[in-house]
Protein backbone atom coordinates (compact mmCIF):
# COMPACT_ATOMS: atom_id res chain seq x y z
CA UNK A 1 0.00 0.00 0.00
CA UNK A 2 1.40 3.30 -1.04
CA UNK A 3 0.50 6.39 1.18
CA UNK A 4 -0.43 9.87 0.65
CA UNK A 5 2.90 12.11 1.18
CA UNK A 6 0.78 14.27 3.53
CA UNK A 7 -0.16 10.81 5.34
CA UNK A 8 0.95 10.63 9.14
CA UNK A 9 3.92 7.37 8.93
CA UNK A 10 4.48 5.33 12.10
CA UNK A 11 7.90 4.80 13.21
CA UNK A 12 8.79 1.60 11.34
CA UNK A 13 8.11 3.85 8.33
CA UNK A 14 10.17 6.31 8.92
CA UNK A 15 13.46 3.70 10.26
CA UNK A 16 13.24 2.86 7.04
CA UNK A 17 12.68 5.28 5.19
CA UNK A 18 15.67 7.12 7.05
CA UNK A 19 17.97 3.91 7.14
CA UNK A 20 17.79 4.00 11.21
CA UNK A 21 17.15 1.93 13.72
CA UNK A 22 14.01 2.70 15.17
CA UNK A 23 15.54 3.24 18.90
CA UNK A 24 17.78 5.60 17.26
CA UNK A 25 14.57 8.03 16.68
CA UNK A 26 13.25 7.47 20.23
CA UNK A 27 16.87 8.76 21.49
CA UNK A 28 16.07 11.53 19.40
CA UNK A 29 12.80 12.62 20.56
CA UNK A 30 14.84 12.99 24.03
CA UNK A 31 17.47 14.98 22.76
CA UNK A 32 15.49 17.74 19.96
CA UNK A 33 12.30 18.78 21.80
CA UNK A 34 11.43 19.53 18.37
CA UNK A 35 10.49 16.39 17.59
CA UNK A 36 7.28 15.30 18.28
CA UNK A 37 5.55 12.52 17.27
CA UNK A 38 2.04 11.85 17.85
CA UNK A 39 1.14 9.50 20.20
CA UNK A 40 -1.68 7.23 20.10
CA UNK A 41 -3.24 4.73 22.73
CA UNK A 42 0.03 1.95 23.72
CA UNK A 43 2.61 4.64 22.62
CA UNK A 44 2.25 4.16 19.17
CA UNK A 45 3.73 6.99 17.11
CA UNK A 46 2.99 8.80 14.13
CA UNK A 47 5.02 10.93 12.34
CA UNK A 48 3.62 14.06 10.52
CA UNK A 49 5.35 14.69 7.42
CA UNK A 50 7.12 17.94 8.73
CA UNK A 51 8.52 15.63 11.26
CA UNK A 52 10.23 13.26 8.86
CA UNK A 53 11.43 16.20 6.75
CA UNK A 54 13.04 17.86 10.39
CA UNK A 55 14.38 13.61 11.09
CA UNK A 56 16.04 14.06 7.71
CA UNK A 57 18.07 17.27 8.47
CA UNK A 58 19.09 16.19 11.85
CA UNK A 59 20.30 13.05 10.23
CA UNK A 60 22.03 14.54 7.46
CA UNK A 61 24.06 17.01 9.83
CA UNK A 62 24.93 14.06 12.12
CA UNK A 63 25.91 11.47 9.48
CA UNK A 64 26.75 13.45 6.66
CA UNK A 65 28.15 16.74 7.93
CA UNK A 66 29.59 15.27 11.21
CA UNK A 67 28.06 17.53 14.08
CA UNK A 68 27.40 16.41 17.10
CA UNK A 69 24.14 16.48 19.20
CA UNK A 70 24.90 19.72 20.67
CA UNK A 71 26.00 21.15 17.76
CA UNK A 72 22.69 20.18 15.88
CA UNK A 73 20.52 21.28 18.72
CA UNK A 74 22.42 24.61 18.10
CA UNK A 75 21.89 24.94 14.72
CA UNK A 76 18.08 24.41 15.67
CA UNK A 77 18.06 27.04 18.18
CA UNK A 78 19.56 29.47 16.19
CA UNK A 79 18.61 29.08 12.49
CA UNK A 80 15.03 27.01 12.96
CA UNK A 81 13.37 24.16 11.80
CA UNK A 82 12.75 25.17 8.62
CA UNK A 83 16.94 26.25 8.32
CA UNK A 84 16.79 22.36 8.71
CA UNK A 85 14.71 21.06 6.95
CA UNK A 86 16.26 22.97 3.80
CA UNK A 87 19.52 21.73 4.64
CA UNK A 88 18.70 18.24 4.03
CA UNK A 89 16.48 19.00 1.16
CA UNK A 90 19.07 20.84 -0.83
CA UNK A 91 22.08 18.64 0.35
CA UNK A 92 23.79 21.69 1.17
CA UNK A 93 26.11 22.30 4.40
CA UNK A 94 26.47 24.62 6.69
CA UNK A 95 29.19 26.10 9.19
CA UNK A 96 28.91 26.93 12.32
CA UNK A 97 30.97 27.93 14.82
CA UNK A 98 29.98 25.72 17.70
CA UNK A 99 33.38 23.55 18.00
CA UNK A 100 31.40 20.23 17.31
CA UNK A 101 33.02 19.32 14.23
CA UNK A 102 34.55 21.43 11.08
CA UNK A 103 33.37 21.44 7.83
CA UNK A 104 34.79 22.28 4.65
CA UNK A 105 31.52 23.54 2.47
CA UNK A 106 29.07 25.72 3.46
CA UNK A 107 26.03 27.25 2.55
CA UNK A 108 26.11 30.54 0.64
CA UNK A 109 26.16 33.24 2.66
CA UNK A 110 23.56 35.40 0.64
CA UNK A 111 21.13 32.51 1.98
CA UNK A 112 21.90 32.63 5.67
CA UNK A 113 21.45 36.24 5.65
CA UNK A 114 18.39 36.29 3.92
CA UNK A 115 17.11 33.89 6.85
CA UNK A 116 18.30 35.89 10.01
CA UNK A 117 17.10 39.03 8.11
CA UNK A 118 20.54 40.85 7.84
CA UNK A 119 20.68 43.81 5.62
CA UNK A 120 22.17 44.52 2.51
CA UNK A 121 24.35 43.02 -0.20
CA UNK A 122 27.62 44.51 0.71
CA UNK A 123 27.19 42.56 4.01
CA UNK A 124 26.75 39.31 2.63
CA UNK A 125 29.43 40.16 -0.16
CA UNK A 126 31.88 40.93 2.64
CA UNK A 127 30.65 37.66 4.50
CA UNK A 128 31.23 35.37 1.60
CA UNK A 129 34.57 37.38 0.74
CA UNK A 130 35.99 36.11 4.35
CA UNK A 131 34.54 32.63 4.00
CA UNK A 132 36.43 32.44 0.71
CA UNK A 133 39.37 33.29 2.41
CA UNK A 134 38.66 31.68 5.44
CA UNK A 135 38.11 28.39 3.49
CA UNK A 136 41.67 29.23 1.77
CA UNK A 137 43.34 28.67 4.63
CA UNK A 138 41.89 25.94 5.94
CA UNK A 139 42.49 24.04 2.35
CA UNK A 140 46.11 25.27 2.94
CA UNK A 141 46.56 24.36 6.78
CA UNK A 142 45.02 20.84 5.67
CA UNK A 143 47.84 20.12 2.80
CA UNK A 144 50.56 21.03 5.65
CA UNK A 145 49.48 18.39 8.00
Amino acid sequence: MVKSPDAFKTISEVADELDLPQHVLRFWETRFKQIKPLKRGGGRRYYRPDDVELLKGIRHLLYSEGYTIKGVQRILKEHGNRFVHAVANAGATIAVEDGSVPTQRAVPIAQLTAQKGVAGSDTAAQLQSVLTELLECKRLLDQVR
